[in-house]
Parts: structure tokens; sequence; C-alpha cells
């Protein structure tokens, strides 16, 4: 008798085990976290060394600027990229530039004083590359898991990165005490190395790319077609991009803040930035508890008013204690307003979209993130840094005053 063996493709192999139990998932599961939180750590670390060096307020929210470009210049382009090239490989690629791009900075560092147009270009690779990283994630993901336990790997791998991006203060805090900052730069890429050997092991069934029938271009206008035909979410990109500017210049001059007007050292700042994680997961305990009583539009408008008064309370901190209180209810607001605003998008763009939607939005968002960061630096030179935080009230209240009296205030849980 001949037994006949049907051998499925990797994506359906193992389908009888859970999510926890498939190689290729843990593989991607801990790879994403080593990277996430290497991203938290230099995305603090930059500023910090440059103000260490320069002392310059300009200088370091120059830094944090910069950081944002990538994302607001090039995520629709690698997006185009990664749809042309070996998932894996590319992968592979991005996070290895990211090692050699923090072990030159450490050097530079421990061994000379780089001029800051290095240091500038620096964070500029390194986001970029770790945009290119996450982008790629999203295909490998599909390819290397089952088609039954897609949904399970997507939503532990968004809790993974999202957790980290909760507990960031925390964990970025506590690198703040180490004897040298761009000792966190070593660490990183020591971090990124152990995830560069994970992925190696990664089994995919890539296959190779067939012929495209329809140009970038008219993909891209079929998706920000999509977004302008869906009123309230075109109403709600609208207003992140003005909740990211206050943001952006909170975070960025609260760190000057702290150390040129409260005195505090670096661990101490670590200790009270890490208060804005705390409160972040904190707040993400009790987002669904919220959901089931409040529409997403109402929460986010509230969270708008919330995080208004939190700037308040920066502008009248005057001891660690005070700002540290602060930090704490802004992470707590701001995680609740983060994620009511993912889920609104994920629940208002079509299956086939959202990758496409996704793209434009998060460079809509970041659109003015770099230039309100500059503009932080240069208050922060020609008033005081305090006035910032008022800037950011200011900004809130009028955008709260905007959503309270429009169609988001109404806005449902669910359109689909």
């Amino acid at each position: 008798m001949i037994i006949k063996t049907n051998r499925l493709p990797l994506s359906q192999q193992q389908s009888h085990t859970t999510i926890w139990g498939h190689r290729n998932f843990l593989i991607l599961f801990f790879t994403s976290g080593i990277i996430a939180f290497g991203n938290k750590i230099y995305e603090l670390a930059l500023p910090l060394i440059l103000y260490d060096l320069t002392q310059s307020a300009v200088a370091m929210s120059t830094m944090r600027g910069i950081e944002f470009l990538p994302n607001l210049l090039l995520a629709v382009f690698i997006g185009v990229l990664v749809d042309r090239v070996h998932k894996k490989n590319w992968s592979l690629a991005s996070i290895l530039l990211q090692m050699l791009v923090l072990l030159g900075l450490y050097a530079a560092l421990a061994y000379s004083e780089p001029s800051l147009y290095v240091l500038y270009a620096g964070g500029f690779l390194l986001m970029s590359f770790g945009y290119a990283f996450s982008n790629a994630r999203v295909a490998i993901v599909k390819q290397a898991i089952p088609t039954e336990l897609l949904t399970s790997a997507n939503v532990s791998l968004n809790f993974i990165t999202t957790l980290i991006g909760i507990i960031g203060p925390v964990l970025t805090g506590l690198m703040l005490m180490l004897p040298r900052l761009h000792d966190g730069l070593f660490v990183t890429a020591v971090a990124f190395g152990f995830a560069f050997i994970l992925l190696l092991f990664l089994k995919s069934n890539e296959q190779p790319r067939a012929q495209r029938h329809t140009s970038f271009w008219k993909e891209l206008l079929e998706g920000w077609r999509e977004l302008r035909r869906n009123r309230l979410l075109w109403l709600i990109t609208l207003t992140v991009i003005f909740l990211n500017c206050a943001s952006g210049m909170v975070d960025t001059t609260v760190i000057f803040y702290a150390k040129d007007a409260l005195l505090l050292s670096n661990f101490e700042l670590g200790l009270v930035w890490s208060a804005a994680g705390v409160g972040g997961l904190l707040g993400s305990f009790i987002i669904s508890w919220l959901r089931r009583r409040l529409k997403v539009g109402t929460l986010i408008t509230l969270t708008t008013l919330c995080l208004a008064l939190t700037y308040l309370m920066m502008y009248l901190s005057h001891s660690a204690i005070m700002l540290g209180a602060s930090l704490f209810l802004n992470g707590w607001f701001e995680t609740i307003s983060v994620v009511c605003i993912w889920t609104f998008r994920q629940e208002t763009t079509p299956q086939h979209l959202i990758g496409r939607i996704s793209g434009i939005t998060g460079s809509l968002f970041k659109l003015g993130m770099p230039f309100a960061i500059a503009a932080a630096g240069w208050i922060s030179v020609f008033t005081a840094p305090s006035i910032v935080f008022l800037v950011a009230m200011l900004i809130n209240l009028i955008l709260f005053v905007c959503c309270r009296f429009s169609p988001l205030w109404e806005k449902q849980q669910s359109v689909l």
C-alpha cells in the first residue's frame, strides 16, 4: 500500500499548536520586544547626550525633531520597497545596520567629542532602520505563522510592542542611572545583536514576488481617497496632528526643564520620568472598562482636556514630586487617548486598505512634530521652558472645544 504524504506550506504547519507553542511566533515575539525596548532607550538617550554635550535646549529639541523625519518622509516609500524584497533578509539587514550605527555613536562618544551633525545623522538612520524593520514584520507574520493563528499572533505582537511603549519611560528611567549616558547605546547594540541571532532561526515560506499590475501611485491614491471619504477618520487625523505637536513639545521640554530649572540629576530624572510609564501602564488596565461606558469619540475628546490639565500641572511644578505627579497623570490619559485613536482607525478602515491607511495616517500624525519640537527649543531659549507647557495646554484646550462641538463627540464605537 502506498501512503501519500501531502506536505503543507510552512505557514500551515503546526496548526494544532497554540500560538505560544509555535516556534516562529516565539522568535518574532521576543525579537519584536527586544527591538521595541532598544528603540525606546536611544530615543531618550540621544537628546540627553546632546544636552550633556551642549547644555542647549535647541540642540536637544532638534534631535527629537529629526527622529520623526523618517516616519514623516519615508514611511510610504519604505512600504513599497518592503513589498519588493525578501522580508526576512530585509529585517536582518535593518537590525544589523542599527547595531552598526549604535556602536559607531558609542565609539565616537567614548573616545572623542563628535560633531552635532554626526549625532543628528545617527538619530535619523536609527529611526529609519527601525521603521523599516517594523514595516517588514507585518508581512513576515503572515508568511511564517499558520493562517488560523494569525489573529492570536497579531494580538500578542501588538501587546508586547504597546507594553514596551507604555512602560518605556520606566525602562529608560533605569538606563538613566548608568554612570555614562552613552553606555545605554552600547547596551542597546548588544540587545539588537541577540535579536539578530534570534531572527536567523526564523523559517519563513516566502514566495517569489508576483508581477505587479498596479503602480505604487495608484495604490497610494486609493488609500488617500478612502481616508478623505471617511469624514470622521479624516477629522481625527487632523486632531492627532495637533495632539502630537503638543505632546512632542512637552516630551522634549520636560527633560530640559527637569535638569535646567529643577536641577535634577540623571538618577532623579530617571525616577521622575518613570512616573509616566507607571501611569500609562495603569491607564491601560481601565481602557476596556471605559470603552464599555463611553463612545470612542467622547473618550478622545475628554482625554484631550485632561492632557491640557496635566500640562498646566507641569507649568506649576516646582519640585520633583509635583513634576512626577503631572507625568503620572499625563501617561495615564495619553495611553487612553492613543489606544482609542488606534482602535478608531482600525474600526473605521476596510481590511484590504488597513496597510495603506495606517501608512498615510502614520505619516500625517507626525506632520507637525519636527517643527513643533524645534519651536519648543526656541521658546525655551527666548522665554522659559515652562512657557512651552502653557502653549501645549492652549493647543489641547482649542482641540477640546473643536472636538466637543464636532461629529467626533457623538462617534459610536464601531461603524463596520
